[in-house]
């Protein structure tokens, strides 16, 4: 795909992007030396191993190996095309970017997601006008008045009214002749029964519009104003819109959140827009879904390192039983979390209004960490007798498994123990066997999945480390590609990987100024992505005395190789191996002399 893009756009694209400034976005970087620090939003993790450097423009996670240039990161981030990311920054930084021909197939794929979210932009405008220009609206307005929305949040919301009636909306798409399949993709239109005709999915309903971290428009929720079911309506699952992923508020909240190094986390489209209009502005709203992992990592890397969420629940059992189901999550996600169930009968909009926001903080203070919340509603469930005692230590002993620290679960198991009165030591135990039992479980699964980006180097052997130390120098130390070109090095590699990557040096940064963002676009291959960003990144200090000493030590170790080949060889031909000599001339054949 990216050769649908002309070269020297996407280079442009690419010098005009800061990759800090992008990744800041989504991820809360820390100055830390040449290069920046973040908790990776790949994978779970509590120390920061994700690195951005802004001198290369490049990054790389080391914990968990992702790694490449500003392309990579949105395409990984974003699940964007190549070509896609390339638009995306291309529109941020007002670069013109021409295509070439494409087949329909092609251009449908290319272009889908920016449709969506063209359409997405054009119904909230229609949306709005119908809240605020159309007679119609004025019902609508009036409630949120009622609500206590104030024109401000209004305007700031984009907050809009889908009027009365089937097809209000597809009506004005097709007065613009827009496409009625790219708008029934983007969840705006639902097929009749019969299978003639669309109608609108979202009528008679106040409409929020859905931003992801970048503003742009990725779906809707609907409210009605009585008591119709369902009372909220959301987007589908589209192109551009997954509700796992996606937090509403996201954008609003980012620069708070990352501020105060926390971030309240609440249910609801009016819960979340009163806490911002009381100035508590680093909230965010799940989307008619439980939290899910890709929600906690999102909400670790806005609050960075050492930051908490504070998730915000009603006092009703629908809340409790939420409350719960987000313990496990959080301690998956390594995201310090703390619970805070409002007083009954209060949510946190009727809280505000009610009780203020000094109340509310008050509270928030009060608010107990995921496993105190978790040992306190079992107590509240179940009791204090001994099949209560029993009941409690069966609950929590999967969520005292789940905590990674062994420190802060001995603190944690003593804490029950104590709570409970039920003796440390059984309830280690406890713990113990349901630690083997969830390690025999696990072990053909950890086997499995062991990591793509951990090097067993010391299976590869002295060769592919002594290769790859050549490779990082030509990386990090681009003065000595000449030496290593006029000694062939590299064609003696014998490690494929390292060979083509070293090879891709040479011609690359003999056209170039050692670009290393740039040799990363050079690559489809993710892994190779990956390790290029990884060796540029490596903690290694050089200079020219050290750069030459490794030169000469590969060179004696290719010498020490070819003696040892030409000994192989007069030992197959002594002992009349044919076939064993006919593999070893053809592998000195292979060597450069």
């Amino acid at each position: 795909m990216a050769a649908y893009i002309p070269d020297d756009k996407i280079t442009a694209v690419r010098n005009a992007s800061d990759i800090v400034d992008i990744i800041s976005e989504v991820v809360s970087l820390r100055r830390s030396g040449r290069n920046f620090l973040g908790l990776c939003p790949f994978h779970a993790e509590k120390t920061p191993s994700f690195t951005v450097s802004q001198e290369k423009q490049i990054f790389y996670c080391f914990g968990c190996g992702a790694g490449g240039n500003v392309f990579s990161f949105l395409m990984k981030h974003g699940g964007l095309t190549f070509p896609e990311a390339v638009r995306t920054l291309g529109g941020r930084y007002g670069i013109d970017l021409p295509t070439r021909k494409m087949s329909p197939a092609q251009k449908k794929k290319l272009t889908e997601r920016e449709t969506i979210l063209t359409l997405n932009v054009e119904a909230m405008s229609f949306y709005r006008n119908c809240l605020i220009s159309d007679e119609k609206g004025k019902p609508a307005m009036t409630y949120l008045l009622k609500r206590g929305m104030t024109r401000k949040t209004i305007d700031d919301f984009n907050l809009g009214y889908s009027p009365k009636g089937w097809d209000n909306l597809a009506h004005a798409f097709r007065l613009k002749k827009r496409s009625t399949q790219m708008i029934f993709r983007s969840g705006l239109i639902v097929s009749r029964k019969s299978g003639d005709g669309h109608y609108d999915r979202f009528r008679d309903r106040i409409m929020f519009p859905i931003m992801n971290g970048q503003s742009q428009v990725i779906g809707f929720g609907g409210r009605v104003m009585d008591d119709a079911l369902p009372k909220y309506l959301n987007s589908p699952e589209t192109p551009v819109y997954n509700k796992s992923r996606s937090l509403f508020g996201v954008d609003k909240a980012r620069a708070k959140c990352r501020e105060k190094k926390s971030v309240y986390v609440v249910e609801g489209y009016f819960d979340l827009i009163v806490m911002h209009q009381f100035g508590i502005e680093n909230t965010v709203a799940t989307l008619g879904t439980s939290l899910t992992g890709e929600h906690v990592r999102s909400l670790k890397s806005i609050v960075g390192e050492g930051g908490t969420a504070i998730l915000v629940y009603d006092s009703d059992q629908a809340g409790i039983k939420a409350a719960q189901r987000s313990v496990a999550v959080f301690q998956k996600g390594l995201l310090d979390a703390r619970i805070l169930v409002l007083p009954k009968d209060h949510d946190p909009d009727s809280f505000l209004r009610e009780k203020g926001s000094d109340q509310f903080f008050q509270a928030s203070e009060q608010s107990l960490g995921m496993i105190s919340f978790m040992m306190e509603s079992a107590i509240e469930k179940y009791g204090l007798s001994v099949d209560g005692k029993v009941h409690i230590v069966n609950g929590l002993k999967s969520a005292l498994l789940a905590i990674n620290d062994p420190v802060a679960r001995s603190l944690r198991i003593k804490q029950l123990s104590e709570r409970i009165g039920v003796d440390e030591s059984i309830l280690l135990q406890k713990v113990r066997h349901a630690t083997i039992h969830s390690k025999k479980g696990n072990l053909q699964r950890s086997y499995r999945s062991s990591e793509s980006h951990t090097e067993p180097e010391k299976t590869r052997g002295g060769t592919y480390r002594f290769e790859k130390q050549v490779v990082t120098m030509m990386l990090q130390f681009p003065e000595m590609i000449g030496p290593i070109k006029e000694q062939r090095f590299v064609e003696y590699f014998s490690d494929p990987v390292l060979s083509e990557i070293g090879k891709g040096i040479i011609d690359h940064f003999s056209n170039t100024e050692g670009d290393i963002s740039g040799f990363v676009s050079c690559w489809d291959d993710t892994e190779k992505k990956s390790m290029i960003a990884r060796l540029s990144l490596a903690d290694v200090q050089w200079d020219r005395q050290g750069c030459i000493k490794l030169i000469n030590q590969f060179a004696a170790s290719l010498r020490r190789r070819d003696k040892t080949l030409i000994q192989r060889i007069e030992t197959a031909e002594k002992n009349g191996d044919v076939t064993l000599l006919a593999k070893l001339l053809r592998e000195k054949q292979h060597q450069i002399h």
